[in-house]
């Protein structure tokens, strides 16, 4: 019997203690209104690889010394950044954004509850997340640090932002560089909050934070850039929701900018770059190395 490697271990462990902290700070099903609290329990724990909450916890262990209330701190981050991600999801598949019937092998919100139901999980979710930072018990100017990371992430500087800028592309040739910033506002964004705000948790200095922004920033390109890679070449039970989009909808890629061979070797370089950006902290970053090994092994 092989024994499981480290990280295989500490995978299982945070992502386990991810699903408890969803469990736990999310409204019961039965709180009214119950379908919509039902419906974002569907959205917010039905799956996923929960690579946020997972960076969040793997930063956060770049702190000289832990604690409760700083392990309190992390799990509130890291379901606070899951429900916003969640949101964004459950809104990029309703009919008027990219019209998908499927999310993590199951039927998307809209489909499983009706596209208002949908809307308004989307907005609560939102909404969910703030609050749960603001009543963590911590620092208030770390609570606001936090607030504020989160906020811009997922705003018209961020996420929202960059899925306006994907939605104005249909069916347009971008340039490359116009491509990396949709990439790093759209996914981009929350990747590097959920790394940003372990590090706010972990106390880091502002030296430090420049190395975590360094592997953040390399690593939320990879990822997207691997998202493209498996939207080209992996189907639909492989994925977990519907494989081509990306081509059935004309949407710029890297793969349809600068075909296949590139996207990965670019999703290699960027590795590379994460890793390295990491060489300040020694083995207390090893989770963090081994995730950006694990998002681009995801393209192989």
């Amino acid at each position: 019997m092989i024994s499981a490697s480290p990280f295989q271990e500490w995978l299982t462990a945070y992502s386990e203690l991810t699903e408890q902290a969803l469990d736990r700070l999310l409204d019961p099903a039965q709180t009214i209104p119950k379908r919509l609290h039902e419906a974002m329990r569907y959205a917010a724990k039905g799956g996923g690889k929960r690579m946020r909450p997972l960076l969040v916890y793997a930063a956060g262990q770049l702190a000289e010394k832990n604690n409760a209330a700083m392990s309190e701190l992390l799990d509130a981050a890291a379901v606070a950044i899951e429900c916003i991600h969640a949101y964004s999801l459950v809104h990029d598949d309703l009919p008027c954004m990219d019209d998908d019937d499927l999310r993590r092998g199951r039927p998307t919100v809209h489909k499983a509850f009706d596209v208002a139901t949908a809307l308004l999980v989307g907005d609560a979710l939102q909404a969910r997340a703030f609050e749960i930072l603001a009543n963590t018990q911590c620092e208030p100017y770390v609570l606001l640090r936090m607030i504020s990371a989160l906020a811009a992430a997922s705003g018209s500087r961020g996420m929202a932002g960059g899925q306006a800028i994907d939605l104005e592309s249909v069916g347009k040739k971008l340039d490359l560089d116009s491509l990396k910033q949709m990439h790093a506002m759209k996914t981009g964004a929350l990747l590097s909050c959920a790394v940003e705000l372990g590090g706010i948790a972990a106390h880091l200095n502002p030296i430090q934070m420049r190395h975590l922004k360094s592997y953040s920033t390399a690593l939320g390109l990879a990822f997207q850039i691997i998202d493209d890679v498996l939207d080209a070449t992996a189907d639909s039970q492989t994925l977990g929701k519907t494989a081509g989009k990306d081509a059935t909808n004309d949407k710029p890629t890297y793969v349809t900018l600068m075909g296949l061979d590139y996207a990965q070797k670019q999703a290699k370089d960027l590795q590379e770059v994460a890793i390295a950006s990491l060489d300040v902290f020694g083995t207390q970053a090893q989770a963090l190395k081994e995730l950006a090994l694990l998002v681009v092994s995801r393209g192989k």
